[in-house]
């Protein structure tokens, strides 16, 4: 059974509510990602990988990168591109496959997204990215939005993010999500470019004084529901990154902590007897595996019995006929070391 689309546009909600969302993560947070967020969290905002425009218009088989199951609302797009007319074209491809959201990547610093003009590099020309979000908003009806890093290279004053989102505000784009960190174009890996520049959280939270009618979301370093409460007294919303992925289980206390209402999910196991069903239909249609236990290795993360978990499905998830079996003999490795703990 293939994962299913929205067959019209999802404008049930054109106010999405924000406060707590995963950021996108390149090979990460894909359609199977998200379905598994989805066995703990009904109101986290989900994010795509970074789609650039090329890829939609002109890549081999376009649409696996809009496909996403109905269980996945509230989700949205986020594009690498520069070139307005594309940007809209792709904008529109994504509201027509029912994404909530499309968003503007001008934050990543890896070299090979520089040469085409996507992502960080972006900062430093706002006119591109005005006349971008202009296109963008155009074409479709669903919100528009932007996520930037504070600075590039050798920028370390506040005016630089203050003046950007300024001038990106003028085009009604209302909602901007502020990785708080700088991002060094030349000398330093994406990785690198996630922990060595420091973070200035202040910055996002003067953000939200200077522009208090756009919706400010801080991005960055934050890795507990605790944290994520914290910055909730100075910004609208918050994006998890990495700790979302590895930590997964900390997924399950974001509706009742964050939103305010009530945990869909009792323990680790409901959430995977509820991935299972999803991994059956998958399997069934030929994905192999291991290309979904990946994404559900840090689900017992700090628990008694998680890292014969990991060690197990890693050793034995990725074998060509591996099956289901695979899974449930990991999971009941678990119930044993904590049964004798």
């Amino acid at each position: 059974m293939p994962l299913e689309t929205s067959s019209a546009p999802n404008n049930s909600s054109s106010k999405i509510d924000r406060r707590f969302s995963i950021a996108p993560m390149l090979d990460w947070t894909v359609s199977d990602y998200r379905v598994f967020a989805r066995t703990m969290t009904k109101n986290t905002l989900l994010y795509t990988e970074m789609v650039t425009t090329g890829a939609i218009l002109y890549g081999n088989n376009p649409e696996r990168f809009l496909f996403h199951d109905e269980c996945e609302h509230p989700v949205a797009l986020q594009l690498g591109g520069s070139n307005p007319e594309d940007l809209a074209k792709c904008a529109k491809k994504a509201e027509q496959a029912g994404f909530d959201e499309v968003n503007l990547n001008v934050g990543c610093p890896s070299d090979r997204v520089q040469n085409n003009m996507i992502g960080a590099c972006l900062m430093e020309h706002p006119n591109m990215v005005k006349d971008a979000m202009k296109a963008m908003q155009d074409v479709c009806s669903i919100p528009v939005t932007i996520k930037h890093r504070i600075g590039i290279d050798d920028q370390e004053e506040y005016s630089v993010v203050r003046d950007f989102v300024g001038d990106i505000g003028t085009t009604g784009t209302k909602t901007f999500i502020v990785h708080a960190r700088k991002a060094i174009l030349q000398g330093l890996s994406p990785k690198e470019n996630r922990e060595v520049p420091p973070l200035k959280y202040h910055y996002v939270h003067q953000l939200k004084q200077d522009f208090p009618d756009l919706e400010i979301i801080i991005n960055g370093g934050i890795k507990t529901i605790a944290e994520c409460q914290e910055q909730l007294k100075h910004v609208d919303g918050v994006m998890v990154g990495r700790e979302a992925y590895h930590n997964p289980w900390m997924l399950s206390q974001v509706d009742e902590q964050i939103f305010g209402g009530q945990s869909i999910v009792t323990d680790r196991y409901e959430a995977l007897e509820k991935f299972v069903l999803h991994m059956e239909r998958r399997m069934a249609d030929g994905v192999r595996l291991s290309h979904l236990t990946r994404h559900i290795l840090g689900i017992f993360q700090g628990e008694m019995g998680g890292r014969q978990f990991r060690r197990y499905l890693s050793e034995n998830g990725h074998k060509a006929d591996a099956k289901l079996h695979v899974l449930l003999e990991a999971i009941d490795l678990v119930k044993h070391h904590q049964h004798k703990g």
